[in-house]
């Protein structure tokens, strides 16, 4: 099975956005997409429903078991071309006091799949090649295949940012500018559910994903 992880150095990093718009963009391009989120969140596998037309599924070792996250990735994803899982939170944030239990990470070492790192580069330049060599350079068996630079200011900006990421060695996969439009809708105290957000929640998602398409 083709397999991603979109995650980021931390929340509000734009993981959500990218993650949802690349379900919606591969499911226009022709793809079946098996959506997946790390943890127990159930605000995201919503959208992740709208993108793709399947249910989103949760993966969670906290809850279910290292052994149990292969299989139920397994189930969630047959019958479809490839599978996109979002992660929670900073790469590494796990459950507290552990090495990373039930992180992104985790979970994608579980499932051998390699990384699309999203990074929100406001009001950092050359800075985020050390961004990025301290992230990859943290746990080696985590496989960081790309970034995806999230609201970028200039083209300046992202010739700078683009230089960065070559001194590490990261091949730039996509460029979201600044801009507004580049999010779900949320409400006090956290994203609105797409239930909550009824029809216009699929017209975001339609939205996202041709940014994400074309960027």
């Amino acid at each position: 099975m083709n397999r991603l992880v979109v995650a980021a150095p931390a929340s509000g990093s734009g993981k959500t956005t990218v993650a949802t718009g690349l379900m919606a963009a591969l499911r226009r391009a022709g793809d079946k997409v098996a959506p997946f989120k790390v943890g127990p969140d159930y605000i995201d596998p919503g959208y992740h429903s709208v993108a793709t037309g399947r249910p989103g599924r949760n993966l969670d070792p906290v809850m279910v078991g290292d052994h149990r996250v292969p299989a139920l990735f397994a189930h969630g994803a047959r019958g479809c071309d490839l599978a996109v899982v979002e992660g929670v939170m900073g790469l590494f944030d796990g459950r507290v006091d552990t090495e990373g239990v039930g992180s992104t990470a985790h979970v994608a070492k579980l499932l051998s799949a390699p990384v699309l790192f999203v990074v929100d580069a406001r009001g950092q330049s050359r800075s985020l090649a050390a961004l990025l060599h301290g992230f990859r350079g943290y746990d080696p068996t985590v496989r960081l295949g790309g970034v995806v630079l999230n609201q970028v200011g200039s083209a300046r900006h992202e010739h700078v940012l683009r230089g960065a990421c070559a001194e590490v060695g990261l091949e730039v996969l996509g460029v979201l500018p600044r801009d507004d439009r580049f999010a779900l809708p949320s409400r006090h105290g956290g994203r609105a559910t797409a239930a909550e957000h009824g029809r216009p929640a699929t017209a975001d998602v339609d939205a996202i994903a041709a940014d994400v398409a074309r960027h």
